[in-house]
Parts: C-alpha cells; sequence; structure tokens
C-alpha cells in the first residue's frame, strides 16, 4: 500500500511538474499573441500585412566594414570586404495606408538583413526613438491595451493616464521621434543593448546608430502634414537611383553602470562610440510588396562576435515578430 501511495504522489508530482512547465511556455507565447492582439485592436487586421511597421519599402544595398569595427568584435561582419543587405524602411503602426507624414506614423524604422561571408544572416532592427517607452514585452502589451481602451469617450482617468503615472518614458519616448524630408535623411538607433566580443573574449556592451551621412533632415508637423500621403515611400527609389544614400553605422559603448536591460534608459550622449562601417543603399528591389512578405527580422538573428544583452524586450520583440509572421503568412 506504501509503494501504491507513493507511486501515486510521484505521478501526481510529475504531472504537477509537466502542467507547470506547460503553463510558463503558454504563459510566454500567450505574452506575444496577446501583444499582436492588441495591436490588431488599435490598427485592425490587414491580410499579409505585419501587425505593426505595415507600410514599408524594401531596397538592396552593402555594408562596408571600418578598421575599428575589426578591433572590437571578432564577428566576420566586420573582418573582410562589403557585403550585402537587404534593408525594410517603415512607417509606425499596423495601418498600411497611414499618410507617410502622420504624426502615428512615427516612429519610422528601419530593419536590415546582412549576408555574410559564410552564407549566414544577421539582423538588426532599429527606429526613430531615442528610446523605448516600455522596458518588458509585458509592459509593451499593456501599454497598447491601455491605448485602446482610451478613446475620446473614456472615463478619467484612462487607462493610459493611468498606465503613463506610473511608466514616465511612456509619455516621453514618443517625442523623440520626428517625421523625416525622406528615408535617407532620417537617423536610426538601437534601443536594445547587445554584446561584441572580440578575438580576446573582451566583452563590450552597446547600442547602435544609424546616422545618414548627408544629415538629418526633420519637417515640421504642420509642413509634414502637406507633403502626399506616400511621399516617403515614393521617394526613396528614384532618390537612390540618382545617388546611393548613406548611412554611418555607429556603436555607442556603455559604461560601468549603464543600464544594459532598460530601453527606457538611454546613455549619456557623452558615452564614446566606434564607428563601424558605412551602409550604402543602392536600390529599390522592383516588387516591395511581394519581396517584403518573406521577409523576417529578428533581433536575435545575430553571428559570432555579436551577443545579445539582458534587456528582455529583445526576446519580447522575437516571440512578437514570430507570432505576427506566422499569423501574416497564412
Amino acid at each position: 500500500m506504501l509503494v501504491s501511495r507513493y507511486g501515486q504522489s510521484l505521478v501526481a508530482g510529475v504531472a504537477l511538474t509537466l502542467l507547470m512547465s506547460v503553463a510558463a511556455v503558454a504563459q510566454e507565447t500567450s505574452t506575444a499573441e496577446q501583444t499582436i492582439d492588441a495591436m490588431n485592436t488599435l490598427f485592425g487586421k490587414h491580410a499579409g500585412k505585419r501587425a505593426n511597421h505595415a507600410k514599408g519599402v524594401v531596397a538592396e544595398g552593402s555594408f562596408t566594414p571600418s578598421a575599428d569595427a575589426a578591433r572590437i568584435s571578432k564577428a566576420s561582419l566586420f573582418q573582410g570586404p562589403a557585403v550585402p543587405v537587404t534593408i525594410r524602411f517603415s512607417d509606425a503602426t499596423g495601418v498600411p495606408t497611414i499618410a507617410d507624414g502622420a504624426a502615428n506614423a512615427n516612429p519610422h524604422g528601419m530593419a536590415l538583413k546582412f549576408k555574410l561571408s559564410d552564407g549566414s544572416e544577421m539582423d538588426v532592427v532599429v527606429n526613430a526613438l531615442a528610446y523605448f517607452p516600455v522596458a518588458t514585452g509585458e509592459e509593451f502589451r499593456d501599454l497598447l491595451k491601455a491605448v485602446a481602451a482610451s478613446g475620446p469617450d473614456a472615463k478619467k482617468p484612462t487607462a493610459l493616464e493611468r498606465f503613463v503615472a506610473t511608466h514616465p518614458a511612456a509619455a516621453t519616448a514618443g517625442a523623440t521621434a520626428k517625421t523625416p524630408s525622406s528615408l535617407a535623411r532620417q537617423t536610426y538607433n538601437g534601443v536594445n543593448a547587445f554584446i561584441f566580443v572580440d578575438k580576446d573574449g573582451k566583452r563590450q556592451p552597446f547600442r547602435f546608430k544609424f546616422v545618414p551621412a548627408q544629415g538629418e533632415e526633420i519637417l515640421s508637423a504642420e509642413e509634414a502634414k502637406k507633403r502626399d500621403p506616400n511621399y516617403l515611400m515614393d521617394e526613396i527609389g528614384p532618390r537612390i537611383a540618382r545617388e546611393p544614400a548613406k548611412f554611418r553605422v555607429l556603436a555607442q559603448l556603455a559604461e560601468a553602470g549603464d543600464p544594459t536591460n532598460d530601453a527606457t534608459k538611454p546613455w549619456p550622449d557623452s558615452r564614446k562610440t566606434v564607428d563601424l562601417g558605412t551602409l550604402t543603399v543602392s536600390r529599390a528591389v522592383p516588387d516591395s510588396a511581394e519581396a517584403e512578405k518573406a521577409l523576417l527580422f529578428m533581433p536575435n538573428a545575430l553571428t559570432d562576435g555579436i551577443e545579445v544583452s539582458d534587456d528582455p524586450l529583445i526576446d519580447a520583440r522575437v516571440q512578437a515578430y514570430a507570432v505576427s509572421f506566422g499569423r501574416r503568412s497564412q
């Protein structure tokens, strides 16, 4: 009888462990699904389109590394000649018809897929925000839900007002992204921290920054409203056909005490930056709408010599992007 009871307890214990493991996975997945659901509530469901940054244009170009890049990281991206890059510029929101000059089209984004010499790929995802409004995937989901629940008829204080009261960056991050005259005249920031590893194993936290060689050119809100609804998407192709657009690819280096796990906290401007090389955007793809369907940019798709940091948003973005890709591919 003791063996029987022991056996029952063992089975019950194993079952409980399995249920807890399944629940943990389900919770992890549900956060990403809830995030995409909240985006669909805010922006509507648009078949075949991304849940966020739905409107975009795809271009191709190359990245040429600097000598300094090879010293700070052993990544093959920095060790050899120029490599091909696929670039997708985009407007914010999941509305594929949003006007490029609309305030809600900020922050504009740039996602890059580097084709490395060994046949592998590395992704980088940046946008025009100086820092992110929240620090975790759960907080981002909750922010989206709060926005969705805070329409003009919502009771005061609204869900968004209550959220902002406890998440101050949510109220200020959006104002750091402005509307450019061209997608080639905007600075794109990596709000998440990553880690360089050099040939000796030295580790250095950093954040990406892509700075237009021609300088940033920002429109006033009034001027942006006057532009054609598709002026950014229509302008970039002819522009780079005349002359390639170039960006300086920089890495802002963290110092001791700089947080790497909180995208709401930018590092001081006084922090050292390293010039990693030059991104050259040289041609728009012939059928951008078709090309972008197969493109999935993952912030954790890296290469030896570049690693993720302890920033929880990196994994949260990966999960949400996967959910969005799965849904739009159905």
